[in-house]
């Protein structure tokens, strides 16, 4: 048996998804997912006239080789245009030889090593009686750990709230929960991080006598703020018992995180713009964080990302896999899969796609009592229907992006 051909797909039913599809001699297929959010076509261009014409011919059971193929011989290494490439290659082989085996991926790396997968959701408001509601839909949905992201007085729209694009002059309304936006162009939102510091640990508090002291609650700095000002959050947000902080400050300062590690208990994740083991290295051997945020689409794929959780457990980091829905379904199940069978798992977000994605990504996917399993068909578990993608073409969309008051840019 032997890789016949493969194809790029791209579709837009609630967004924007790439992925990969081969086919042995045999006609066995495999997915893959390839997509990065607001910069999907990059990752079309690179797989369509660089990746796909190196795939016919090779024997899709050397996942290992293959990797290292596409890794090594294009000499420019990492970024996330070619590791998700990359990314979707591997995932794709994996989905090749569980069909080929008969088993759910998670069977081929060690079994299950528990029922299934803690995760969370995001809850969200402007004020607090719509953060309230949203906590209670969430817990009504089953979840057992949330995710509490907040308005913040005077600023009109920042990330993780789940408004209207049309609250912000985006025009169309948010699809699949997400802040991208179709459009010609991105639309700016504004940032006041004293504010923003200012208002928070109130809110945790309120949270907290709200839903009482068991519930799990999560937090993403989604990069925002510096290395001391990170420090100052974590420490005020302490008697609130987070689960975890995410992305506190900008990573690729990873020193940072030795200043916020001094002054806060309040345990980090990190790393879901990260591409490698090598951006994880001296956080891990530091023990600068506490779960690993990487996602199997862009860290290259599973091959690469169980290497980096199994170095992550010498020194007791958990995984913490990035899951919103600009991951594709076949992301999802691989990571899915992927927790499933480590070890040193943590928690995996997820959000549940829109109606529109999962006709096009048929999955098997099981959601009860708060646990995530991707269930136990053989490979990843998803198919693609391909006439249903057609009625979805690709649509222009960009992530938003800050400027503070003054008008100087900052991260978004």
């Amino acid at each position: 048996m032997i890789i016949d051909r493969a194809e790029v797909i791209v579709t837009s039913p609630d967004r924007n998804f790439v992925t990969l599809k081969i086919t042995t001699s045999d006609g066995v297929t495999g997915l893959g997912d390839a997509t990065l959010n607001g910069r999907e076509l990059a990752v079309v261009a690179y797989l369509r006239e660089h990746v796909v014409p190196l795939l016919a011919g090779r024997d899709p059971h050397r996942i290992e080789d293959a990797w290292q193929f596409l890794y090594r011989s294009a000499y420019w290494r990492r970024g996330p245009v070619t590791m998700a490439a990359i990314a979707a290659v591997d995932m794709a082989l994996w989905d090749i030889k569980g069909k080929v085996t008969g088993l759910p991926v998670y069977q081929l790396l060690g079994g299950a090593s528990r029922e299934g997968l803690l995760a969370y959701g995001h809850a969200s408001g402007k004020e607090l009686p719509e953060l309230f509601d949203s906590v209670r839909e969430h817990l009504a949905d089953g979840y057992r750990a949330i995710r509490i992201q907040s308005g913040v007085p005077g600023l009109k729209a920042i990330y993780g709230i789940a408004s209207q694009a049309s609250d912000t002059g985006g025009g169309e309304a948010r699809y699949d929960h997400e802040p991208a936006r179709r459009g010609e162009l991105p639309v700016q939102e504004d940032w006041d991080t004293r504010a923003y510091l200012r208002h928070l640990p109130g809110v945790f508090e309120a949270v907290r006598h709200e839903f009482g002291p068991e519930l799990p609650l999560l937090h993403d700095g989604h990069h925002r703020m510096t290395p001391i000002q990170a420090a100052k959050l974590g420490k005020d947000l302490e008697p609130f018992d987070l689960f975890w902080l995410e992305d506190c400050t900008p990573a690729e300062n990873q020193e940072a995180l030795r200043l916020v590690r001094q002054h806060t208990t309040t345990p980090l994740a990190i790393g879901e713009i990260f591409n490698t083991v090598w951006d994880f290295q001296d956080l891990i051997r530091e023990q600068l964080i506490d779960y690993v945020r990487g996602a199997v689409t862009h860290m290259g794929g599973i091959t690469p990302l169980k290497k980096t959780i199994d170095y992550a457990a010498q020194y007791q980091i958990k995984s913490g896999f990035h899951g919103p829905t600009d991951i594709s379904p076949v992301g999802m199940a691989a990571q899915a899969h992927l927790g499933l069978a480590i070890h040193n798992f943590g928690i995996q977000e997820y959000m549940p796609h829109g109606e529109k994605t999962n006709q096009v990504f048929e999955q098997s996917f099981t959601w009860q009592d708060g646990l995530l399993h991707p269930g136990d068909q053989p490979g990843l578990g998803v198919t693609l229907d391909t006439d249903e993608a057609g009625r979805y073409p690709y649509e222009r969309a960009y992530l938003p992006y800050n400027r503070l008051a003054d008008g100087t840019m900052h991260d978004w």
